[in-house]
């Protein structure tokens, strides 16, 4: 058996294991240490360090997640009678057993009722250079109005609600609309086709669909509706279409019975409905995954995990606080688009929106950073290396705090114009990786020790990781499949409507082991890399070679743009 080794010293571009070395490009102050949310939380349980705190998410999860849930101000209606509970086997674990709660009560709702009421909860730009708006007590009330239409055409508690929107508060209003009625919802990215579209609502047997007349992208009109009417045709389960007047068209086609406009459903609502309390395990989101490998798996999610291991990312990893302003370049179809929502709004931070492409025109992403302020900035690796040859950055990029990248393994060169050209050389890049079905990160850059380039950092708080061998052994500094041996509140209850095949996906390669399916490696100082897929790897003479080596080799050509 042979196992490819990460060499020191390798060339600076074109190999994935080159910053496999001793070296930081960003070690935080003494006072980005004290101000940072895990040194509270830190010592809320009595430590000072990350390490001592990762441990203590390990071994006691009774003693760690209710001091998250204090620490955050998260808010159960209802006490859990046990933080975790794997009778059932870890492949079914359970969390908060017996607490109650509601989703959109912790991310909007609460903060409409108190001091943040009259600050902005949500921002959009369109990319016809339209903005606007809303409060939290106006995103409050608007979820609040979009619940309450919904519960008139007959959507309830366990309903499964389709999502296809471009990105803009209006998607916020409907994910928390059905949390608000403990409905589940089922995003979908908005740049799909009809069939990838039917499909995903197809499975999740939706009862309501909620979409917009058009949306702009690259100059161009894209028709939602006509796309959504097309999908609907294989589809049947969907009985109501709810549509948001994002153009204002004025031929849109409407189906009689089956289709109502958004402003029409909610135009006689009171706004008085109370927000449902569920039990911790309640079905929240159904989050498809591209289906590379067969057809789309629904990734379910509850209300109770999902709410509390996002807004520990959000809050700890990134460190964003009440009044920050997040802008994440992604889709709700994605599941980073579902943690912008969730994270964001459970920190009690401003998220801005953006319709359209990031990169159209070229500096369009710089501005918006710079005309909205924004703290915390989102990307992925290859949204970064599309913008690279367009230009370094000339906008005041100064209020950035912090970026968080994931989505794919970086290359050297991109991350470090990421650092430099973008962040100034002073914010830390927080690179996360984790999954649709983790929902949220396994491991990730933390913002009170030093940064490497590139690197992951480490395990994410309660997540205990490893690399396995072939033969079920840790290994270290070699590659091999990145694990998590303990279940944690965010993953999966499962794959909707196929339990063998989350079992076969996930556990059953190394029993009660989570197998990922990465490529990863822990170099000799404990920092984290990730190299690609382990099951997109050819074996060329003994050696596996996997996607992350490919792609670095042919970017590092100076023919090639992108690969």
């Amino acid at each position: 058996r042979s196992r490819l080794k990460i060499p020191r010293g390798a060339p600076e571009y074109g190999c994935p294991y080159s910053c496999a070395v001793s070296e930081f490009v960003w070690t935080p102050s003494a006072e980005d240490v004290e101000s940072a949310n895990l040194t509270r939380l830190a010592r809320r349980l009595g430590v000072e360090r990350y390490h001592d705190l990762h441990r203590i998410s390990i071994e006691e999860p009774e003693r760690f997640w209710p001091a998250v849930i204090e620490d955050l101000g998260l808010e159960f209606s209802e006490p859990w009678d046990r933080v975790v509970d794997t009778s059932r086997g870890v492949e079914w674990a359970t969390w908060f057993v017996g607490g109650k709660l509601n989703l959109a009560w912790n991310c909007v709702h609460r903060w409409a009722a108190g001091e943040l009421a009259e600050q902005e909860a949500a921002i959009w730009q369109g990319e016809d250079g339209a903005r606007a708006s809303l409060t939290w007590r106006e995103l409050s009330d608007e979820v609040f109005r979009l619940a309450e239409g919904l519960a008139a055409v007959g959507i309830g508690e366990g309903d499964a609600v389709g999502i296809l929107l471009p990105m803009s508060p209006q998607v916020a209003i409907a994910s928390h609309a059905c949390a608000h009625l403990g409905a589940v919802q089922v995003p979908i990215f908005s740049g799909f086709a009809a069939p990838a579209i039917s499909a995903r609502l197809a499975d999740a047997k939706a009862k309501a669909l909620i979409t917009a007349d058009g949306s702009l992208r690259r100059g161009q009109i894209v028709p939602m509706k006509e796309i959504a009417d097309e999908a609907l045709g294989d589809a049947p389960t969907v009985s109501h279409t709810i549509v948001w007047r994002r153009l204002g068209l004025d031929d849109v086609p409407m189906t009689f019975g089956r289709d109502r406009f958004w402003d029409e459903l909610i135009a006689d609502t009171s706004g008085g409905l109370t927000p449902r309390q569920v039990d911790s395990e309640h079905p929240y989101l159904l989050a498809y995954t591209s289906g590379t490998t067969g057809r789309p798996k629904g990734a379910l999610h509850v209300q109770g995990g999902f709410l509390v291991s996002i807004a520990r990312e959000v809050a700890y990893q990134t460190n964003v606080k009440p009044g920050d302003r997040i802008h994440f370049t992604t889709d709700m179809g994605w599941i980073m688009g579902p943690w912008t929502v969730v994270g964001g709004g459970a920190c009690g931070a401003t998220i801005v929106y953006a319709e359209g492409a990031p990169d159209f025109p070229p500096d369009r992403l710089w501005k918006l950073v710079e005309s909205e302020r924004v703290t915390m900035l989102g990307v992925s690796p290859t949204l970064i290396r599309a913008l690279m040859p367009k230009g370094d950055p000339e906008t005041d990029l100064s209020s950035l705090k912090a970026i968080c990248t994931t989505g794919e393994p970086w290359n050297r060169d991109p991350y470090l114009w990421l650092f430099e050209r973008v962040g100034g050389g002073r914010v830390p890049i927080v690179n996360e990786s984790g999954g649709t079905e983790v929902g949220a990160c396994f491991l990730a850059t933390s913002v009170t020790e030093p940064v490497k380039p590139v690197a992951l950092g480490f395990p994410a708080l309660g997540q205990d990781m490893d690399v396995f061998g072939t033969d079920g052994a840790p290994v270290r500094g070699e590659v091999g499949e990145l694990v998590c041996k303990r279940p944690w509140p965010g993953m999966t209850r499962g794959i909707w409507g196929d339990d063998a095949r989350y079992l076969d996906a996930y556990w059953r390669r190394f029993p009660g082991i989570w197998t990922h399916g990465d490529w990863a490696s822990v170099d000799e100082d404990g920092y984290w890399f990730l190299h690609g897929r382990s099951d997109d790897t050819l074996n060329i003479a003994g050696k596996r070679i996997g996607p992350a080596e490919l792609e670095s080799a042919a970017v590092g050509h100076h023919a090639v743009a992108e690969a």
